[in-house]
């Protein structure tokens, strides 16, 4: 017994998912998280407070206004269609919107609380050899902050890995095109076909399981290195 067909379609969907995914919210994540960090405007507290949203919201709850925006009849979806694009619901570029949206936290707040933990004087003390801001974000931030990098990279992977109330809700179910790994192993449960659920069940356990030991052993690590 091993992965069918169907299951390694699901497999690699999720994959390029979660990768497209963690590359956007790096993109998006990481400025925000740098305007959180730095920021004294009133708004703080409400940005930071929607990015936090997905901790704590039902992720069908979520799922379900995305499915409204996005809809036919919907601002987003109206939008899309003004583009000619269609809707994005039931789409692979749908749950990449999802996704960006509920994995949005496990990116920001590492690199956030990474970026806190600075301070301002390695930036200040930048500035009077003339770095640039670019140069400064570059040159002391990006390195200084680098386990808050590798974690909200980690955490960001491995969170839309295991979506589930989100991608059903945006995407369905259509192989090749929505069915990621959860769903599939739904519908192995559902189907009562348990030897092929444990599979792919098993082999989402195994992977958590890496992931957890390689955030701890960055952190272990990170720790060891700021040592006297």
């Amino acid at each position: 017994m091993g992965f069918s067909d169907a299951d390694l379609a699901a497999i690699w969907l999720t994959l390029r998912l979660a990768g497209l995914t963690t590359f956007l919210l790096l993109l998006i994540g990481t400025p925000l998280a740098w305007w959180l960090a730095h920021t004294r405007s009133l708004w703080k507290g409400p940005v930071g407070a929607v990015v936090a949203l997905p901790l704590v919201l039902p992720p069908t709850v979520l799922g379900f206004y995305l499915l409204l925006a996005m809809g036919p009849n919907g601002p987003v979806g109206q939008f899309t269609q003004w583009l000619s694009i269609g809707t994005l619901p039931f789409t692979f570029w749908g749950l990449v919107v999802a996704s960006v949206l509920y994995s949005m936290p496990f990116v920001v707040q590492p690199i956030q609380n990474a970026i806190e933990s600075l301070g301002r004087r390695p930036l200040e003390v930048a500035a009077t050899l003339r770095a640039g801001p670019w140069d400064r974000f570059w040159t002391v931030v990006v390195p200084l902050a680098r386990p808050g990098f590798m974690t909200a990279t980690i955490l960001g992977f491995a969170h839309t890995v295991g979506e589930f109330g989100v991608v059903l809700m945006i995407g369905g179910n259509i192989p090749g095109e929505t069915r990621v790994v959860s769903v599939q192993i739904y519908d192995h449960v559902e189907a009562m076909e348990y030897p092929e659920a444990h599979w792919l069940a098993g082999s989402m356990v195994v992977f958590s399981f890496l992931v957890l030991l390689a955030l701890y052993a960055t952190r272990r690590n990170n720790t060891q290195g700021i040592m006297p």
